[in-house]
């Protein structure tokens, strides 16, 4: 079972999948994309763990979250994902093939047989960036999340911390 949960920034996505996700039985990972490159970034992600009970584990894994889902799958009921555009911002900064890693991705979600909740950012819905990196960025994640939205078997938007169902 694949749950997509996508939303604007400050949303309430993440407590959205994490409640959601702590509800079901099981074991429990928590995967974060988001590394701690300046102080702001090391606040926001302790504020995330304090959000967490003991029951899940965290793995941290800024690029490659297709070869974790493959290893830890199996050893866990319950996964999220925390998050899409994270993840993608550090790829392109990383130099890293898009198109492959987002394929790669898609792949592992095929195989894998635990409860997924996938969280990213909805970037489509506000201005047109000035700049080249920018665009580029927002059209990879808009089609990007078209694809993981497609695979789900659930769709939620969060908008002021209420979610919609929309599959």
């Amino acid at each position: 079972m694949v749950t997509f949960v996508i939303g604007g920034a400050r949303s309430g996505k993440s407590s959205f999948a994490l409640k959601e996700g702590s509800a079901l039985a099981g074991k429990k990972a928590y995967v974060a994309t988001a590394e701690a490159l300046d102080a702001e970034m090391k606040a926001r992600i302790e504020k995330h763990r304090e959000e967490r009970s003991e029951e899940w584990i965290t793995f941290e894994e800024p690029l490659n979250i297709a070869r974790l889902i493959e290893d830890i799958h199996e050893k866990h009921d319950v996964i999220i994902i925390d998050c899409l555009t994270v993840w993608l911002s550090n790829l392109m900064m990383n130099d890293k093939n898009v198109e492959k890693e987002i394929g790669s991705f898609c792949s592992a979600l095929y195989s894998q047989r635990s409860t997924l909740f996938i969280v990213s950012n909805e970037l489509g819905m506000g201005i047109v960036p000035d700049n080249e990196l920018a665009r580029r960025f927002r059209d990879i994640a808009g089609a990007m999340n078209q694809k993981i939205a497609g695979l789900a078997d659930e769709v939620y938007l969060v908008t002021a911390g209420i979610p919609i169902k929309i599959k």
